[in-house]
């Protein structure tokens, strides 16, 4: 019984670590070019890549974004206030979970929700206060870094 205890504890402390390893597609440099061409979705801690919703002919802003290994891409989102909002999450290819959470409810922005990889999740609300709202993604594993603290995080920004 102690054996089977001692197991279970080393696979839970290397999960993390398995799931980097083998959770997201390995991408390999073949040439200098290959170096300087950048990649669709990997940008560093602190990087914005920036979307401004467009209103469609339902009179709903659009946006559609990707969350993978520690990054959202758009993590910069500009939307106007008193218009409906969309937003259309889905999740790289890999085994790490992660959400996408905003607490902001006196904006009437107010969510947390899982995101899987296969159907994209549907978000929707109505900002009513100009102002800047931090998204991220809440998870954490025992006593590793938060998903948050490792970079996946942004900014949802109402606008007139």
């Amino acid at each position: 019984m102690r054996i089977i205890k001692y197991i279970v504890a080393v696979m839970v402390l290397l999960l993390p670590f398995t799931v980097n390893a083998f959770g997201e597609e390995v991408k390999q440099e073949t040439s200098p070019a290959a170096k300087q061409a950048p990649e669709q979705h990997e940008h560093s801690m602190g990087t914005e890549k920036r979307a401004v919703a467009v209103i469609g002919a339902d009179g709903v802003q659009h946006v559609e974004i990707t969350g993978g290994e520690y990054f959202y891409d758009p993590n910069y989102i500009v939307v106007k206030v008193n218009v409906p909002v969309e937003l259309k999450v889905k999740k790289t290819s890999g085994y790490v979970p992660h959400d996408i959470v905003v607490k902001a409810p006196d904006a009437g922005i107010d969510f947390k929700t899982d995101i899987g990889s296969k159907d994209p999740a549907i978000i929707k609300f109505t900002p009513t206060k100009v102002g800047k709202y931090p998204m991220y993604c809440d998870k954490k594993l025992l006593f590793f870094k938060s998903h948050r603290e490792r970079g996946m995080d942004g900014m949802i920004e109402v606008v007139e």
